[in-house]
């Protein structure tokens, strides 16, 4: 937490995870190649997405799809982190642009662009798994990838939960 009981920016907690990440991945790459270290690196982060996902949930008081999803976006843009231009929204999507993103700069700004995608793109569609299972994310560009802007676009399907459900009972 912040002063005044606020939690800490977005922002401001990924520079100070990526400070503590850094010289560990330094230290995997030097000791296991770089192949290695990001596999590593990737997958604790999905974990940690997932978690933070279900955190969120928990905290949200059952405000859950893409209403509850969309309203805990402001934690990610907080302090200009991210510049959005919405692009549709419905009770079945939530379609942005991200045409500025901080993220990025900082990771740059870091020496870690080559592991931005992994501390951060890559949390955007796994955080969905324990948010809401129902949400999933189609994006095929971003800035940390080079693309002049990130195309997040996100779909609710309420019987996607209820499916995997009857499909595990079946078998």
């Amino acid at each position: 937490m912040s002063a005044g009981n606020e939690p800490l920016p977005i922002l401001e907690q990924r520079r100070i995870e990526a400070q503590v990440i850094k010289p560990i991945y330094d230290e995997m790459v030097a000791r296991l190649g770089v192949e290695t270290a990001q596999a590593i690196l990737g997958a604790a982060i999905e974990k940690a997405a997932i978690a933070q996902g279900k955190t969120f949930a928990e905290a949200s008081g059952g405000n859950l799809g893409i209403d509850g999803f969309a309203d805990i976006q402001r934690h990610w843009t907080a302090g200009g982190a991210l510049e959005i231009q919405e692009v549709d929204r419905g009770a079945d999507r939530f379609d942005f642009n991200v045409t500025r993103c901080r993220y990025s700069e900082m990771y740059r700004e870091m020496g870690l662009g080559e592991i931005g995608h992994l501390l951060s793109c890559g949390r955007d569609g796994t955080f969905c798994q324990g948010f809401d299972p129902r949400i999933t994310l189609e994006r095929t560009q971003t800035i940390m990838g080079g693309a002049p802007h990130c195309d997040f676009r996100y779909r609710f399907e309420p019987e996607a939960a209820e499916a995997g459900t009857d499909e595990s009972a079946a078998g």
